[in-house]
């Protein structure tokens, strides 16, 4: 049996699905609560009960996908077997559930980019979420049979894989081919390119190159490197 929705839990469904189909249609600048209040059909006091700003309404976004796309994600995990085949599926399935909101997104990067910014993905506000999705990388390297990592790397490589990520969707948010097809042949090119030096990664040769990847990934985390000061 499925337990039954509390009238508020509808509630504040029904507003934060208002409020998604107005940041897509009309953008989050020009989006008000009382817009989004008269769409759901509640109060305005309502609306300000359950989120208590639009960007309360974002955070709760980030978290209804995160939610949304889990059974996705594992069923990716599950019916993949190489590595690269696996981080593939993962981030199709990104590209696959933010479709709908791909200009919604692109409009909110020109406010959310800086880490400052509660909406970023690099925030402190965001750092669950960032992390939750970083331990289906984190998944996928160990299930992994055809790549081994370096041990000073593997705990690391997550964080690389999330950055990387985040790197392709940025470009998918702007790419205008049709269907996004540059995105498409970016990430088969790109993606090969990086399981090829993840392969190659544990040559004693390489050892300097490593531990410069882990610095730039603690450094792109927010801490700081081997040695370096708290000021730095």
């Amino acid at each position: 049996m499925t337990r039954p929705i509390k009238k508020s839990e509808a509630t504040c469904a029904r507003i934060l699905d208002a409020a998604l189909d107005m940041f897509r249609t009309r953008g989050f600048e020009e989006t008000t609560m009382r817009g989004i209040a008269a769409a759901a059909e509640v109060s305005l006091g309502s609306a300000y009960y359950y989120f208590e700003s639009k960007e309360d309404l974002v955070m709760a976004f980030y978290e209804r996908a995160m939610e949304a796309m889990a059974p996705r994600i594992e069923a990716a995990l599950a019916s993949t077997a190489g590595f690269e085949e696996t981080v593939g599926a993962l981030i199709t399935v990104k590209f696959e559930y933010f479709q709908p909101s791909r200009n919604f997104l692109g409009a909110l990067l020109k406010h959310a980019a800086d880490p400052r910014n509660r909406l970023s993905p690099f925030s402190k506000a965001t750092r669950s979420i960032r992390e939750r999705d970083q331990v289906y990388f984190g998944r996928a390297i160990a299930q992994s049979r055809d790549v081994r990592v370096p041990d000073e790397l593997s705990p690391h490589l997550p964080m690389l894989l999330w950055l990387y990520q985040m790197g392709l969707i940025l470009y998918w948010i702007y790419d205008r081919s049709p269907g996004q097809r540059q995105t498409r042949l970016l990430r088969e090119k790109s993606l090969a390119l990086l399981v090829g030096g993840l392969k190659i990664s544990r040559f004693a040769l390489l050892k300097p190159l490593r531990t410069k990847i882990v610095e730039l990934i603690v450094l792109a985390e927010g801490g700081t490197s081997h040695g370096a000061s708290e000021d730095a």
